[in-house]
């Protein structure tokens, strides 16, 4: 029975050091290994054409929104890859507010520029950044297919993406 016994405590013991050893692989497991922060800055204005049928940031009078993309990734900088993190700008498919039928028979279509580019890219089209801080300016077109839009106040939220 003695001899039952110490071969009891070392299983015991061979136990502990193992759960002890398991318990340090957890934080590798956890760790992080990028981030990218997006930072809202100026709301955007979107002014209507004179016709009535576009409501737009591009059009006269109108300004585009805009936000600073932080992409950071330390997997990217040590295997030195230079586009680890994509951004994009998909329209909304409705306004977030509006007055009555003001959101009836509308699409949506929106473009962002980074860096200060002057090339305009289809918001839903994801585009490839490096490391780095990246401003962007995005700009919002609502289009009614029929009839003009209505006096009002209307307002059309661009969710940027970082991914």
């Amino acid at each position: 029975m003695a001899m039952a016994r110490k071969r009891g405590r070392r299983n015991n013991r061979a136990l502990l050091a193992m759960a002890a050893l398991a318990g340090f692989s957890l934080p590798v497991q956890a760790a992080i290994i990028g981030t990218c922060t997006i930072m809202v800055g100026a709301s955007g204005t979107m002014t209507a054409n004179p016709a009535i049928g576009i409501l737009g940031s591009k059009q006269a009078g109108g300004s585009s929104a805009s936000a600073t993309v932080v992409a950071n990734s330390l997997l990217c900088s040590i295997l030195n890859l230079l586009d680890c993190y994509s951004v994009s700008a998909p329209a909304p498919a409705a306004f977030s507010s509006a007055p009555s039928g003001g959101g009836t028979n509308v699409t949506f279509a929106s473009v962002f520029r980074l860096d200060g580019s002057g090339v305009d890219t289809n918001g839903s089209v994801p585009q490839r950044v490096v490391n780095g801080t990246h401003s962007m300016q995005v700009d919002l077109t609502a289009t009614k297919s029929s009839g003009i839009f209505p006096a009002g106040n209307y307002q059309g939220i661009v969710t940027v993406r970082c991914e």
